[in-house]
């Protein structure tokens, strides 16, 4: 099988409809096939080894009966085989549907039934969660199960098989730049997650922007601690493959071993999330801190007192930026142009306005709703998969309105102010307050329960959840949160508690949360932290 072709330069492949997957695969192969692309620590791929993987995969998903158009689920960290599963999904025209490794109950439910998946690729570890959903109105057939499997349930509803050898390699599908990617479910404002559609040519213009602002250059070496199942990390490999450097994953993220792994890997640009730097300043001075090869590193969301402070102790420069799954890297700008405090200027490419409730736009300096679009075509997101009604209310006035208050400076600089919509964001996860709220309020013994962000140490959100319970029913905080654990994402489970005897209602019964959060934590507010109970990660 012939997968090379001639290579294109940056500026041709902006020029040609050559902005999927296979085709930039196919030119990194022919253009630098040799040079290192990608690596989990155990497994490294060439360029040319990432066609290989990706054509034969892709014959293996064929052969059990995955056709072009088809939702394939991954529930699976970051390891080879989760990039696997998505090469040859995007190889043969399928789409790729990671899901948070976090992901149990009503969640992970939402999410198979919604994408509509039929097979699974599961790490054995997580196995579990997915057999005690059921089958129920679910597609799910099939879990290819990565790694050793302690036991099979007897009455699991799916089959379960050791992930498949690859097949033979196959000829790529032709695909548009518009067909879709990926789904990738992000917690809304209410309701369930939405499963934001990505095609192709979103994330080569990820690569694009992105990997400019951080100036990746041939020869780098990306590192991520970051989950490949979010946008960011997903994103950092089109900047290797587009940029010829190599992307190294690591598991998770470890404070204590952070700078440990930049130095083994010798990575020149890396990645962190807002909680991440104080979290690593926090820790004693060491001088392993200056021991890497690090330049600079993409850090959105870092609270601007710890910018300098980290640049200086650990000798990487930041840089702040706005994206979101549904659009791009809209906002940011390289090192030399940053501006402490806020996100950057708007990118080439795209617009942006700040406006009021009813879309008009508002004075620089005063905050309003950042509402963007793009000039290139499916450069953003194409809509919430299955959710119409969704996709309309968030690109209305033909706009995609991101729902965060923000301000415009007089010379172009953006900065952030908070969010509009009812979402908590902390470890760099955003979780939805209704799908909380639905297993709190699964438990028999609650009446009401309204999830809300509070403000934490760390300048991120920390869950608090207010508790009516019903008439005559006794329940302790600490076996509330038993009864939450197994149902919710480690991440998602509230910090704290706080038994009421009634909640502040609209005259129509809606929960006005506004006050919950301006009131906060009380006296009578309980703390999981301090109990000393540990939640389990898996």
């Amino acid at each position: 099988m012939n997968t090379l072709v001639e290579p294109l330069s940056i500026a041709e492949l902006h020029a040609e409809s050559y902005r999927t997957l296979p085709a930039l695969l196919k030119n990194r192969a022919a253009r630098n096939g040799d040079s290192p692309l990608f690596s989990d620590r155990s497994t490294t791929w060439t360029a040319r080894d990432a066609i290989d993987v990706a054509a034969s995969r892709a014959d293996a998903l064929a052969a059990y009966g995955i056709q072009k158009g088809d939702r394939v689920a991954i529930l699976c960290g970051n390891r080879i085989e989760f990039m696997e599963i998505v090469l040859g999904c995007a190889w043969l025209g399928a789409v790729a549907v990671p899901i948070n490794t976090a992901s149990r109950g009503i969640q992970l439910r939402h999410i198979l039934k919604n994408s509509g998946a039929r097979l699974l690729v599961a790490e054995s570890g997580l196995v579990d969660n997915v057999v005690a959903l059921h089958s129920g109105d679910l597609a799910l057939e099939t879990i290819w199960v990565i790694g050793e499997q302690e036991h099979t349930s007897a009455d699991s509803p799916f089959a379960q098989v050791a992930l498949p050898a690859r097949g033979e390699p196959v000829e790529a599908a032709t695909l548009a730049d518009g067909d879709p990617f990926v789904i990738l479910y992000t917690s809304g404002t209410s309701g369930l997650s939405k499963g934001v559609v990505c095609p192709h040519a979103q994330f080569y213009w990820w690569g694009t922007h992105t990997g400019g602002d951080l100036e990746v250059r041939p020869g780098d070496v990306l590192y991520t601690c970051l989950p490949l199942f979010h946008t960011n990390a997903l994103n950092s490999f089109f900047q290797a493959l587009m940029h010829d450097a190599e992307l190294i994953v690591e598991r998770r993220f470890s404070a204590s071993g952070f700078f440990d792994s930049l130095i083994a890997t010798r990575a020149t640009v890396t990645y962190v999330l807002g909680a991440m730097v104080p979290i690593l300043l926090s820790r004693a001075p060491s001088s392993k801190e200056r021991e890497h090869c690090v330049r600079v590193a993409l850090a959105p969301g870092v609270p601007p007192q710890f910018q300098e402070t980290f640049t200086q102790r650990c000798g990487m420069g930041l840089i702040d930026g706005y994206g979101s799954t549904e659009t791009n890297s809209v906002i940011g700008g390289k090192l030399d142009t940053r501006r402490q405090g806020y996100m950057g200027k708007l990118a080439a490419g795209f617009d942006a306005r700040v406006v009021d409730a009813n879309d008009q736009p508002v004075a620089d300096g005063e905050a309003g709703e950042l509402i963007l679009r793009a000039d290139q075509p499916y450069a953003f997101a194409s809509g919430y998969f299955g959710m119409p009604e969704k996709t309309v209310e968030a690109w209305r006035n033909l706009w995609f309105h991101t729902g965060d208050r923000v301000v415009r400076s007089k010379d172009g600089y953006f900065r952030f102010v908070d969010r509009l919509k009812d979402a908590i964001r902390r470890r760099g996860e955003n979780i939805s307050s209704f799908e909380v709220e639905q297993v709190l309020l699964s438990h028999p013994a609650v009446e009401l329960a309204a999830v809300f962000a509070v403000q934490s140490s760390l300048a991120e959100d920390e869950v608090m959840a207010a508790i009516v319970l019903r008439e005559g029913c006794t329940l302790g905080p600490l076996e509330l949160i038993q009864y939450c654990e197994p149902r919710l994402p480690y991440f998602a489970v509230p910090r704290y508690l706080d038994f009421r005897s009634d909640l502040p209602r609209t005259e129509n019964g809606k929960i006005m949360k506004y006050k919950l959060r301006e009131t906060g934590m009380t006296s009578t507010t309980w703390d999981l932290e301090e109990s000393g109970y540990r939640l389990k990660r898996s």
